[in-house]
């Protein structure tokens, strides 16, 4: 009863069906005015701005390929959803770079660059550039919809159009760079063009408070929300950190004045991300959630089986690009010490996950001396796991989900483990006083 209460008060509502099952996911809200009108008198003015310039950003992007279609006889298909950080490689030689076979994704991606400045996900980028007409993005609709889901969009022809979802946006700026950087003077503009616009895009996109929502312009629902999920304000941070610091000498096209505003882009980000770390009920610091509320800066839910409670690979990112900022200030130091400390408290030693080949599916299985593991979503009272699935149940075993669901999603996540390393590195440097 304890943990159903807990729920509730996360925005879950508790339930007693059944002894595995602890309650049922609530939608998250969208930024609106009612919302906003809600706020601090001090408050309104800005997030007014920042709504009013995304619903204009959202109707020049539909009038820009409403233009574009206007005299075609035939509107070519949509890309296909298929592939995306494979074809943007970011680990290869200087020198590939600047050759046919990176140069094909460059133009790719500079021709699906959004009105606005950003790109979709799941795309093949080493495929052909976009068409005349041609949609921006794959359709990107969920195969798993019913009533009433998380994931409906608001407009089935118009679905993540400019997006920080499964790193989309930030690995096309970070592949860019290395292409403008391998190149001649002269032969990069088209490039440095699209990158600075990128650019642009995420100061554009990014809330008042500092965080980003996953699509932008906002989408509603769930996308609105401060997005940790797939690292998207940690990566979209981490592109205003290089390019303010003009990391490994990348970023040197990049004019001073746009390097500023990447620099306070970087702080007002740094902010959110101390503001919104969850507090346990005792009063400690634990980690993030994988989305927030923009206007609450509350944890909330994003489909149907993610509910709002703290995500373990979501943080442990985080955690990563915290530890990689220079001069950390006290309040950035126990931010770190205090995340980190909950990975290790939360760490599940003496089980497996078995593979997608197990006749039953993937299961949490005891294995004596394996692990560590993390649930990928914590309750911050209790340190537990807890498992959504489609039907927006949620469960306190991994075990009990549907086989679709079990198959489908890492309920269980190892990327703590790397940084539980890297901060061993870290405290080093910065021994606690």
């Amino acid at each position: 009863m304890k943990l159903r209460l807990l729920l509730a008060g996360f925005g879950l509502a508790a339930c007693a069906a059944s002894a595995a099952v602890i309650g049922h996911n609530v939608h998250a809200e969208p930024i609106t005015a009612e919302r906003i009108a809600m706020l601090p008198a001090a408050e309104r003015e800005a997030w007014t701005t920042y709504l009013q310039r995304s619903q204009v950003q959202r109707a020049a992007d539909q009038a820009a390929l409403a233009a574009e279609r206007k005299d075609l006889m035939q509107i070519p298909p949509a890309p296909p959803e298929h592939g995306h950080d494979a074809s943007m490689p970011l680990d290869k030689d200087p020198a590939w770079y600047a050759g046919p076979e990176a140069r094909r994704v460059a133009d790719n991606i500079v021709s699906f660059q959004t009105p606005a400045g950003g790109w979709g996900k799941n795309f093949d980028r080493s495929g052909p550039v976009r068409l005349k007409g041609q949609a921006y993005v794959p359709d990107n609709i969920s195969n798993f919809l019913g009533k009433g889901d998380f994931d409906a969009p608001r407009d089935l022809r118009w679905n993540y159009v400019g997006t920080l979802d499964n790193n989309a946006t930030t690995t096309e700026l970070f592949f860019l760079a290395r292409v403008i950087k391998a190149l001649p003077d002269g032969q990069d503009a088209p490039y440095r063009a699209a990158f600075v616009k990128g650019v642009q895009y995420l100061l554009a996109a990014q809330f008042p408070n500092g965080g980003w929502p996953q699509v932008w312009p906002l989408e509603g629902g769930y996308h609105d929300a401060i997005t940790y999920n797939d690292d998207a304000v940690t990566l979209a941070a981490t592109v205003m950190t290089d390019v303010a610091a003009n990391k490994d000498n990348e970023y040197s096209f990049v004019s001073a004045d746009l390097r500023a505003a990447a620099a306070a882009s970087a702080k007002r980000a740094l902010a959110v991300i101390l503001a919104t770390q969850v507090k346990a009920p005792d009063g400690t610091l634990t980690v993030w959630g994988q989305q927030h509320d923009a206007l609450t800066l509350k944890p909330c839910a994003a489909r149907n089986f993610e509910p709002p409670l703290l995500a373990s690979d979501e943080s442990a990112s985080l955690l990563v690009y915290l530890m990689s900022l220079p001069n950390p200030s006290p309040e950035l130091q126990q931010a770190i010490r205090s995340g980190v400390a909950y990975l290790k408290k939360t760490a599940v030693m003496g089980y497996i996950m078995t593979g997608k080949e197990d006749p039953e599916g993937r299961r949490l299985v005891a294995k004596p001396g394996a692990g560590p593991l993390w649930p990928r979503f914590i309750d911050p009272a209790t340190g537990k796991g807890v498992f959504g699935d489609r039907d927006q149940s949620l469960h306190d075993t991994m075990n009990e989900l549907s086989l679709e669901r079990r198959n489908g999603y890492n309920f269980y996540a190892t990327s703590p483990q790397k940084t539980l390393k890297a901060y061993d590195k870290w405290a080093a440097k910065y021994p606690a006083k």
